[in-house]
């Protein structure tokens, strides 16, 4: 099955019953029992999340939003609140579906086998907005980017840089085509400027991948990707 859930439950048992069932069925499973700890570790790896509204610390409803905009997969929310208003706030928050405790195993199993069907369908169309190169996946789609699984935060600038990199793997690109592409000719680009976004973005990438060079100068040219 090759999915893998993040279940974010701070009572150890229920997390504990949660991950015995859904690798019963299948699944790998990441436990988390508190919001922070859910954030931290959210990632490409993750198919789907469970999570549980009453946490300690920030709330299931607070950091909801921060997961999809970190790494968009459905959001399975588990509560035991049986109001329909705030069922409706949780799906404008970025929920995907809801399930009321105390469930039944099989109804969650078949929530969730639904939610990663209903994203596997859009998988191929997103895949179309990736970029890879080496342990670097860009995704023109929501502006990450990813180098050996770990989020790397770029600027503007810095994300566009490589991207046009990216989508050409074979070519050098220039300095007057990078200026175009990503600066659209501003008067703030200059050789320094593209000397320093390069050097940033190098050390970014360092810092993820320590072993791999990504990024070559072509002497009075312009930048490649190092094959």
């Amino acid at each position: 099955m090759d999915k893998t859930i993040l279940i974010i439950e701070d009572d150890a048992e229920i997390n504990d019953m949660l991950r015995v069932l859904l690798r019963q069925n299948g699944y790998s499973t990441v436990s988390a029992y508190s919001g922070t700890e859910g954030l931290l570790a959210h990632g490409s790896g993750i198919s789907l999340i469970l999570l549980d509204l009453m946490l300690p610390g920030r709330s299931g409803e607070d950091i909801i939003r921060e997961l999809k905009q970190k790494h968009s997969v459905p959001v399975v929310v588990m509560s035991a609140i049986h109001d329909v208003s705030k069922k409706v706030d949780l799906f404008s928050l970025g929920a995907d579906d809801y399930i009321t405790k105390p469930f039944h195993n099989d109804e969650l199993l078949a929530r969730i086998a639904v939610r990663l069907k209903a994203g596997s369908s859009g998988e191929a169309a997103a895949a179309a907005d990736d970029l890879t190169y080496k342990n670097i996946v860009l995704s023109r789609d929501d502006y990450s980017v990813t180098c050996c699984g770990k989020a790397v935060e770029l600027s503007k600038h810095e994300f566009e840089l490589l991207r046009l990199l990216m989508e050409n793997p074979a070519r050098t690109c220039t300095k007057s085509m990078i200026y175009d592409k990503v600066w659209d000719y501003e008067n703030s680009a200059d050789d320094n400027t593209l000397n320093v976004h390069i050097s940033k973005l190098r050390k970014k990438l360092k810092e993820c991948d320590p072993d791999t060079e990504y990024i070559e100068t072509v002497w009075g040219i312009g930048y490649r990707l190092k094959k």
